[in-house]
């Protein structure tokens, strides 16, 4: 992967993660937020109100500037929670049977149209990648 320099103030790496600067929120979060189509307003008012528009603006600058580089660290990240995910399945069978039969619980749910809609909105914002 190139080198990415972080010549953006709103963006920093804690512990190999791009992070808002001074801040817990994931780079990741607010890219995979973005890609589902949502504006940079709703981000920080709805998902992440500890943020400035300002931070998210510059956070998606930042991605925006290096984005092929980004892109390979999301998708590197992705294979990597790929990989811990199976173990704790293999690890903990029941556990993840259990997981499995409330995530179709849910989508079936969501898929039926039986989520108020408020609820829905939301759904971008509640899950954490």
């Amino acid at each position: 992967m190139k080198e990415v320099k972080l010549n953006n103030p709103y963006i920093e790496i804690s512990q190999g993660v791009y992070r808002v600067a001074g801040k817990r929120v994931s780079l990741d979060s607010l890219v995979y937020r973005w890609r589902e189509g949502l504006s940079p307003k709703t981000i920080q008012s709805e998902c992440f109100p500890a943020l400035t528009l300002a931070e998210v603006f510059g956070a998606l600058a930042f991605y925006l500037d290096n984005q092929a580089e980004i892109d390979e660290y999301l998708v590197k990240a992705e294979e990597e929670e790929e990989v811990i995910r199976q173990q704790l399945r293999e690890a903990y069978p029941e556990a993840a049977r259990r997981i499995d039969e409330l995530a179709r619980r849910l989508s079936f749910a969501h898929n039926e149209n039986q989520v108020p809609s408020r609820e829905r909105s939301q759904w971008h914002c509640d899950s954490n990648r």
